[in-house]
């Protein structure tokens, strides 16, 4: 074992009667855990909500949205559906309309919004069918042999907190009435409404849209709203949901204007940037918990330097460099760093490890969007908190080590 390393492991050690030594290493050992730990939950839970977020927006929503400017929307969507579809690294298309409307029951009533879709190619681009809880299997069929899904004309899909808060359940009625395109009757004008039947029910599990979608075959909507044939927009599912931008690019390049393209990132542009700048303000605020323990290092060494004063000058004395002494203290600096962090690394491990396989602490859906709280560990997170631990670690043994180098032999062992 080298010189300095052995001596510097030996100075981690109290001697008899100076116990407090020893204890104020400890403590500096904790506070680097204790930071490290913090920073690793905090960003694996701030990278779990990023992901759980995307993953239930790209279940309910396509990678990318064809639209056409004005409110005529895609006239001709069936040639629309054809070109896009030729367009590389386009896996699945389908058309579907979207309207505001207000949904009543006996027992309640809200605002929603409808869309009008082809199951059958919808359950291509979106995760829709896989989060069916309840399913009337007369009015929506699940794919048989040479068929797809199918739904009923007079059928509606609800998203299970829209049911709770309408009072109705599978089977049950509910009239959906349009704000827009008022018909006359013989007591004046009155707003557009039409009855259907729950046919099934959804969870997506993210309260926003388990609260505020619902679903009806695209012929059934083109007829309530008058359409005609048209749609209004076209969903796209790529292969990389991370070149959906350059995808979008080339489609409207090939379908010209007045149709745009925009994918996830620009739909829901405000909550990821929100979320990063979040993730970054608080490995900052953070970071300065290890800062806090950095300054307990240098605390630390700066003591023991001075109990270690008389021995120092023996070592100077008998042969050893002013690098070597530095050296000794820059070990024990980094050891305390490294156990810290060792430490701190695998309590913070344990505690992601817990969550993720327990759920054990749980949030407010129709708060938090999410029902639990989600856990993302990354290497690269954990690589760069424990590198910035150790750099920190490092830097706190420098002042301490180079008052050790400086120190005068004659004087440290004058009165010994």
């Amino acid at each position: 074992m080298p010189f300095e390393l052995f001596v510097g492991l030996r100075y981690l050690k109290a001697r008899r009667g100076h116990a407090f030594i020893s204890l104020i290493t400890l403590i500096s050992i904790g506070g680097v855990a204790l930071g490290v730990m913090a920073l690793i939950v905090v960003l694996a839970v701030m990278s779990g909500f990023e992901r759980d977020l995307r993953s239930k927006i790209l279940g309910t929503n396509a990678h990318l949205w064809i639209i056409r400017h004005g409110d005529r929307g895609v006239e001709e969507p069936a040639q629309t559906l054809v070109r896009v579809r030729d367009v590389p690294h386009v896996v699945a298309v389908s058309p579907f309309t979207y309207h505001q409307v207000m949904l009543s029951t006996g027992r309640g009533a809200g605002g929603a919004v409808l869309r009008g879709i082809d199951l059958d190619s919808a359950q291509e681009v979106t995760a829709l069918t896989r989060s069916f809880t309840e399913v009337d299997p007369v009015r929506l069929k699940g794919p048989t042999e040479g068929s797809g899904w199918r739904l009923d004309p007079e059928g509606i899909i609800i998203g299970r907190a829209l049911a709770t808060n309408l009072g109705v359940g599978l089977g049950g009625r509910v009239n959906v009435i349009s704000p827009f395109g008022n018909v006359l009757t013989p007591f004046g004008l009155a707003p557009r409404m039409r009855g259907f039947t729950v046919a099934g029910i959804f969870e997506m599990g993210m309260y926003e849209y388990d609260s505020a979608l619902a679903y009806i075959t695209i012929a059934t909507a083109q007829q309530f709203f008058q359409m005609g044939q048209s749609v209004t927009g076209i969903e796209v599912k790529v292969d990389d949901l991370y070149k959906a931008k350059e995808v979008g690019a080339e489609i409207q390049r090939r379908l010209g204007f007045p149709y745009v393209a925009r994918d996830w990132m620009q739909l829901h542009r405000n909550l990821f940037a929100a979320l990063k700048l979040e993730k970054i303000a608080m490995f900052i605020i953070l970071t300065m918990i290890v800062l806090v323990a950095a300054f307990n290092i240098v605390s630390t060494l700066t003591m023991k330097v001075m109990d270690k004063g008389a021995e120092i000058g023996i070592l100077k004395s008998i042969g050893a460099t002013s690098r070597s002494i530095m050296a000794i203290f820059m070990v024990e600096g980094l050891v305390i760093g490294l156990v810290g962090t060792l430490l701190g690394t695998a309590g913070g491990a344990i505690i992601c490890k817990l969550q993720e396989t327990y759920k054990i602490v749980s949030l407010q859906g129709d708060v938090y969007l999410l029902d639990s709280l989600p856990i993302l560990m990354k290497g690269t997170d954990m690589v760069l908190i424990a590198s910035s631990t150790l750099v920190l670690s490092f830097l706190a043994t420098l002042y301490p080590s180079w008052r050790a180098a400086k120190l005068d032999p004659v004087v440290a062992i004058r009165y010994e």
